[in-house]
């Protein structure tokens, strides 16, 4: 944090101003006393949240803001210095349009290996396609917008509007994609979304993140993720009907890219799965969480009787 926080010393001011607000969410090193340190170098506002999870941390900041734009990013990013001056821009240029993404590019901490080729750059580390081109993001590609540069009008918030406390990192084991329910939200609500191109950040990808078993991990919570934030799928007791299909299948792909010795299909085999795998989850996991509500509902009005 103390690098991120010195490269914000080095930002550039739009001329409407900037403000900093850090929500500390249950950690257990230095990072308070970091914060006090730059207190007096940044227009720091720092608070902490002790109800575990990103999203409840992003919730509390949020009572903090000011100002008619809202710019989100993570604690491992590196933003240009022109990061805050190209959003302005943005926003003042398109005024019909609410969100706003930026550019999120790797800042590796090691070389990366040769096969970190097969993965997919956008789930697994955050980092933007180099195919997309500035303009007005449609319905399919607002998920493009991520959480490491993302600008939301204030207004949203204004209206009540906070991040699902259900998503986002939480610990180990967690459905991904909180900055990105919270886009496909507002986007079914008729609120439009834009690429920024020039306004760019570097995410930190850390040695332990270029591991084949932690990627491949990553896919667990990929599909969660997906899973909630999906239009519902026929399925029986959470589970959607098309995994007893896709699951068999994708297993056979493991077995035979193994069997013939292709570490790349057996790579990208065993990421579907587990894509497939997380969904599992995520669907006995809601089945349980309706099931209880629908307990806590019948209880309640028993109660009321």
């Amino acid at each position: 944090m103390r690098d991120v926080l010195e490269t914000y010393r080095t930002l550039e001011s739009p001329s409407s101003g900037w403000k900093l607000v850090v929500v500390d969410n249950g950690s257990t090193d230095e990072t308070l006393s970091v914060l006090k340190e730059f207190a007096s170098l940044l227009p720091l506002t720092f608070l902490t949240e002790p109800t575990a999870g990103k999203n409840a941390a992003l919730n509390a900041g949020l009572a903090r803001i000011e100002g008619d734009l809202t710019v989100f990013t993570d604690d491992d990013v590196f933003p240009r210095k022109d990061w805050l001056v190209e959003l302005r821009k943005a926003a003042d240029a398109h005024p019909d349009y609410t969100i706003f993404g930026g550019v999120v590019v790797p800042r590796w901490e090691v070389p990366p290996p040769p096969w970190i080729e097969w993965v997919d750059p956008g789930p697994v580390f955050t980092l933007s396609p180099e195919t997309v081109r500035e303009g007005e993001l449609s319905r399919e590609y607002a998920s493009l917008v991520y959480g490491p540069n993302m600008l939301i009008r204030s207004e949203i918030f204004s209206s009540g509007v906070r991040f699902d406390a259900g998503m986002g990192p939480r610990g180990t084991s967690y459905p991904m994609g909180s900055e990105t329910e919270l886009v496909l939200r507002l986007v079914r609500q008729g609120h439009r979304a834009w690429h920024a191109k020039n306004a760019v950040v570097e995410h930190l990808v850390r040695k332990e993140q270029m591991e084949k078993e932690w990627v491949l991990r990553r896919g667990i919570l990929c599909g969660r993720g997906r899973h909630r934030t999906s239009p519902k799928v026929l399925s029986w007791g959470g589970i959607p009907l098309h995994l007893v299909r896709d699951m068999p299948k994708e297993a056979i792909s493991v077995f035979c890219a193994w069997a013939l010795f292709r570490p790349e299909a057996l790579f990208r085999a065993r990421w579907r799965l587990n894509i497939l795998v997380g969904k599992f989850i995520e669907g006995r996991n809601m089945a349980g969480e309706a099931s209880q509500h629908a307990t806590s509902s019948v209880a309640l009005s028993r109660e009321a009787r």
